[in-house]
């Protein structure tokens, strides 16, 4: 069976992407940053034994490096990089905190970098060689029309220029390199206004991670396969 990987599995979408992988037969490899506090992740490990946690802080590098160690000789054909934060104290303009604008950049552009640097030898190794990173409409310049969000918006556009740039670096690897929009969503991030569930969302990004071909690599698709601008 395949194997996927999954930062950020403790909740929201990472949660349920770490549930309806299990239940398709897939080996699950899920990083929480605190194991302990992850009990709703903890119980889907338990009641399958193609799933398994690992504690993983994707803002440590070293720790991104020992457990890529760890891994080593572990095919991994689709990684989601998922873990990501918004932080409303760097979102308005006039109430900018340098600190906490950083610390958003730090999780959602730099980490996933670092991550994707790390598991680039398992992606390649694998059948399926597929590397997702969880991007935003909201980090599309093109479609901003409302302002605001800055962190926000700067780092999901941030990962969408590091998906990019994996599609080209990765490419003579056979790596299929793509950022995603997973719609918006009910989670804690999201809120219960949200137009769709977790389980809609992910239903509809392993359809569309399902279907890629390596002509999609450097692409920005939602969870319905469209197309969104840069």
């Amino acid at each position: 069976m395949p194997t996927a990987m999954i930062t950020g599995a403790n909740r929201g979408i990472g949660l349920e992407l770490l549930r309806q992988y299990g239940e398709a037969g897939w080996e699950v490899l899920g990083t929480c940053r605190d194991l302990a506090g992850a009990e709703a992740a903890r119980s889907i490990a338990d009641g399958n034994t193609r799933v398994t946690l690992h504690a993983l802080d994707v803002t440590d590098s070293a720790a991104v490096d020992h457990l890529a160690g760890q891994l080593t000789g572990t095919a991994i054909d689709v990684l989601i990089l998922n873990a990501g934060v918004m932080s409303p104290g760097s979102n308005t303009l006039g109430r900018l905190d340098a600190a906490d604008f950083l610390r958003v950049l730090e999780v959602n552009v730099v980490a996933p970098a670092i991550c994707a640097q790390a598991f680039r030898a398992h992606v390649a190794a694998s059948e399926r060689r597929t590397l997702v990173g969880i991007g935003s409409f909201l980090g599309s310049i093109g479609s901003n029309s409302d302002g605001g969000l800055y962190s926000y918006r700067s780092s999901k556009a941030g990962i969408h220029a590091v998906m990019r740039s994996l599609s080209i670096d990765l490419r003579e690897e056979g790596v299929t390199a793509i950022a995603m929009h997973p719609g918006w969503v009910q989670t804690d991030m999201g809120g219960t206004d949200a137009a769709i569930s977790t389980q809609e969302s992910v239903a509809g990004m392993r359809r569309v991670i399902d279907g890629l071909t390596p002509g999609d690599s450097g692409r920005l698709l939602t969870y319905a396969g469209e197309e969104l601008p840069w």
